[in-house]
């Protein structure tokens, strides 16, 4: 044998290995991904100025009557496709919370993402609007993800494990604690009035919602479109669930500064207990932990708005969906059914005095 030194059998598995460990991370730098991330909250909450916001879309909000898409694309290096993120905003509050059905499918489930925006500035609303439109939403979600299971196989519980995945099961309170089913945001939004509050009343605030934030294994942020460091760790939060860009790991949880939490970096111990100074938590009746903060929160901020359920207004009838020839037909077929609707009435009336005769 000479000097030089020839490849054994392992080096060359290693290289063809290697080889092919780099021609598949070139193939998926070339494939063009596509994600989800469907916006709800309060009226009137900022949904659409933070989605404007994050597209660097210098447009004047609208507001959004039920159900809105629009769409943004990030390309991932120098001359390779563009990702895409679908946007679905959900309007009206809590009034229109079924339509969330329409964005969370069996085709999009794998890679959707939830972000709920709540207006700090009206704390008394912030648990019943948190509240049922999480209710809502998980269950379509687990209608969803049970669907899956019997369309392609999958097993339920393994599909949860992987949204999860930012808790580790070595967690202190992995055993306490409740995650949403995919990945959820919690962006308190209107930083900028919230920030003048009472101090004990911001303590409240930010101390409940980093509970609720946690023990939905959710990240936690505070947003105003005047405060210029909320707006880029929205946009490392956004990116995130949009593009699949690196996670933060920075936290800041002081309450006189606007919160910032990744999912999985906070603790109950850390959290501290629920903000009962003048009640006695022993002699609170609560089924699970969100149900005694739920209580606590409530007897310091009651929920006083139910206009959200009483009234949604048409969007049929709003100017900024104006469509002459639609509208008029549709004036010509509300006509009929008013006709319709007298015609049936008389015959009723008819109807009756016969019976009596």
């Amino acid at each position: 044998m000479g000097n030089g030194k020839s490849d054994t059998l392992w080096d060359i598995a290693v290289a063809q290995v290697s080889k092919k460990n780099e021609e598949k991370e070139n193939e998926e730098d070339l494939e063009v991904k596509e994600r989800s991330v469907f916006f709800l909250g309060n009226k009137s909450g900022g949904k659409t100025t933070i989605i404007l916001r994050f597209l660097d879309r210098d447009e004047i909000p609208k507001p959004t009557l039920a159900l809105e898409y629009t769409f943004g694309r990030r390309a991932k290096g120098h001359n390779t496709p563009k990702d895409i993120a679908h946007f679905w905003e959900l309007g009206g509050g809590t009034s229109l919370s079924d339509l969330a059905q329409i964005p969370i499918t069996v085709d999009s489930i794998r890679t959707l993402s939830i972000v709920l925006v709540l207006d700090l500035s009206k704390p008394n609303d912030l648990w019943l609007s948190m509240e049922k439109l999480l209710d809502v939403t998980k269950n379509h979600i687990n209608t969803t993800i049970n669907e899956l299971g019997k369309k392609d196989s999958i097993n339920v519980n393994d599909f949860k494990q992987r949204t999860w995945k930012t808790l580790q099961r070595n967690h202190p309170d992995w055993e306490l604690i409740d995650p949403f089913p995919i990945p959820l945001v919690i962006i308190g939004s209107k930083y900028d009035i919230f920030q003048d509050f009472e101090s004990e009343k911001r303590k409240v605030i930010c101390k409940t919602l980093r509970f609720v934030a946690h023990y939905y294994g959710a990240s936690l942020l505070f947003f105003s479109n005047k405060v210029e460091s909320t707006i880029s760790k929205m946009r490392t939060i956004l990116n995130h669930l949009a593009f699949g860009t690196d996670r933060s790991k920075a936290v800041s949880v002081e309450h006189n500064k606007p919160l910032f939490v990744p999912a999985g970096l906070d603790s109950l111990s850390l959290i501290g207990s629920p903000p009962a100074t003048e009640i006695d938590l022993g002699k609170i009746n609560a089924r699970n932990p969100i149900d005694l903060w739920k209580k606590v929160y409530e007897r310091l901020f009651p929920s006083e708005n139910t206009s959200e359920l009483k009234y949604v207004e048409d969007p049929a009838k709003n100017s900024q969906y104006a469509e002459p020839e639609v509208d008029a037909m549709r004036t010509q077929k509300d006509q009929e059914l008013e006709q319709y609707k007298r015609n049936a009435s008389k015959s009723w009336k008819v109807m009756q005095f016969d019976i009596r005769r």
